[in-house]
């Protein structure tokens, strides 16, 4: 899939520039350009700290000025922690990273601009975009590193992009136990601890044994989970009879 140009301007430190690509990399992300790096470019800084995304930066566009690194895009967004007086849209990392998609799946050219360390954007870079990108961060303590905002942004790229579930479970060589293994199991427990005297007093027994029953059926018990279960009380059964 196409995916939005990330933009970095007038970077400080050759370090974040490499984080920055590392964060890109991570996510799937390799389309970087950089304004007026302070330090120069190539940097070695940068390079070492890329680790494995250092195609990246060998590969990342080089220009003079904002208007030059957007040029051929037909939307910009730029990221900012405060209010700039200019009339914007201003949406979250997740809602920017969900317009980029429809966008880009839409056949537009889409850009994200990340400022400087010190201060962030100038008025002059904002007012080169179409929306504006504020994240929800302590009011106290507002400002991020650049390579964790652009970690921030790619990372919300990936979430609507990626076919990724939201929530799975390892299974480590096992399957998910059966209804009739649950039930063989709630049986056996149900008969040892009968013999042992616990369904007591009788009028109650019906009501214990029902909530034992239910018990067991709101376990998400494994294959594994009830091998070991029908083994710990065969073992505590042999126990007590060695011991009488």
């Amino acid at each position: 899939m196409s995916q939005p140009v990330f933009v970095l301007v007038r970077p400080q430190m050759g370090e974040n520039i490499g984080a920055a690509a590392r964060a890109m990399w991570n996510f799937g992300l390799d389309r970087m350009r950089l304004v007026a790096p302070r330090d120069g470019w190539p940097n070695q800084k940068a390079v070492a700290m890329a680790s494995g995304a250092g195609r990246l930066l060998d590969e990342a566009g080089l220009f003079d000025d904002t208007a030059a690194a957007v040029h051929d895009r037909t939307h910009v967004f730029a990221t900012t922690a405060r209010a700039r007086g200019l009339t914007k849209p201003i949406v979250t990392p997740e809602r920017a990273m969900e317009m980029a998609a429809e966008m880009i799946a839409a056949g537009d050219k889409v850009a994200v601009l990340f400022g400087p360390e010190r201060a962030g954007l100038e008025n002059d870079d904002i007012a080169r975009a179409n929306t504006l990108i504020n994240v929800p961060v302590n009011p106290e303590f507002a400002s991020l590193n650049l390579g964790q905002c652009v970690l921030l942004l790619a990372y919300e790229w990936r979430r609507q992009t990626a076919d990724a579930p939201k929530e799975r479970v390892e299974m480590a060589g096992t399957d998910w136990a059966s209804t009739i293994e649950v039930e063989k199991l709630a049986e056996h427990y149900e008969d040892r601890m009968n013999d042992a005297g616990f369904f007591f007093p009788e009028h109650k027994a019906d009501s214990m044994k029902i909530n034992l029953r239910n018990l067991w059926s709101r376990m998400p018990l494994t294959r594994a989970d009830v091998q070991i279960l029908h083994g710990m009380l065969r073992q505590m059964v042999r126990w007590k009879d060695r011991r009488d």
